[in-house]
C-alpha cells in the first residue's frame, strides 16, 4: 500500500468542496447564514487533520494506533485472528481527536475481516461486539496482533487503505473512522503494557507496550 500522505487526509476532501461551494450560495440568500457552512468546513479540515508523528524506533515496542484516551486494559479471548487469550487495549476517540489510524508494529497483513453491525456509543462496554467493525491482523515474524476499528454513534464509515499480504511500518498510516470512534489493540498475553485506564495517548507516538524478549 503507497498512499501519499496530505496534511488533510483525502478522505475530508469531498466534504470541504461541496461546503466551500455553499458559502456564497447561502450568502446570496442570507449572509448570516454563511456563518454554517464555513463553520462546517473548518471543523471538517480540523477532524480529517493528519499531522506529523515521530516514530518511536525502539525494538520490540508496540505503539499507538490512534489517538484518544484508554478506556480499559484487560485479559480477553480473541477470536478472530489470535484465537486465544490476549491482552485487549481500548482507546475511545471523541471527534475532537485526530482520527488517522497508525500501524502498531512492522510485519505483514495475515488477517482482514469486516462485519456490520449498530453504531452505539463507542464508550459503550460491548460496543465492540455489536458495532461496525474491521479487524486487521498482522505477524511481525515472531509475534501477532490485531488491530480493530470500531465505529460509534456518531461515526458511520470505517476506511481502511491495506489489504492482504501488505508489508507494514511501525507508524504507517493505514486508515481512519469518520467523526468519533473506538480503536482496539490485542495483544500476546504475556506483553509488558507500559498504559492504563485514563491515559491519553497519541498514534503514531506512544508507546502501548512492549514484546517479551
Amino acid at each position: 500500500m503507497n498512499k501519499r500522505v496530505y496534511p488533510i487526509a483525502q478522505d475530508g476532501w469531498l466534504y470541504m468542496v461541496v461546503l466551500a461551494g455553499l458559502i456564497p450560495l447561502f450568502s446570496i440568500i442570507n449572509p448570516l447564514i454563511a456563518i454554517i457552512p464555513a463553520v462546517l468546513f473548518f471543523f471538517v479540515a480540523f477532524f480529517f487533520r493528519n499531522p506529523k508523528r515521530t516514530i518511536p524506533q525502539e525494538k520490540d515496542i508496540i505503539i499507538s494506533p490512534a489517538d484518544g484516551v484508554v478506556l480499559s486494559v484487560e485479559e480477553f479471548t480473541e477470536n478472530e485472528y489470535l484465537k486465544g487469550k490476549a491482552l485487549k487495549v481500548k482507546i475511545f476517540l471523541s471527534v475532537f481527536n485526530v482520527h488517522i489510524n497508525r500501524v502498531p508494529v512492522a510485519g505483514t497483513v495475515q488477517y482482514r475481516s469486516y462485519f456490520p453491525g449498530k453504531f452505539l456509543p463507542a464508550f459503550k462496554g460491548h460496543a465492540s461486539d455489536v458495532n461496525e467493525r474491521n479487524y486487521v491482523g498482522i505477524d511481525t515474524g515472531a509475534h501477532r496482533i490485531m488491530v480493530t476499528q470500531v465505529t460509534g454513534f456518531i461515526a458511520r464509515r470505517i476506511v481502511c487503505w491495506i489489504g492482504m499480504g501488505d508489508q507494514l511500518n511501525r507508524g504507517q498510516i493505514f486508515g481512519l473512522i469518520k467523526f468519533g470512534s473506538c480503536t482496539e489493540l490485542y495483544l500476546p498475553l504475556n506483553t509488558k503494557v507500559l498504559v492504563k485506564k485514563g491515559d491519553k495517548v497519541r498514534g503514531g507516538e506512544t508507546i502501548i507496550g512492549r514484546f517479551p524478549e
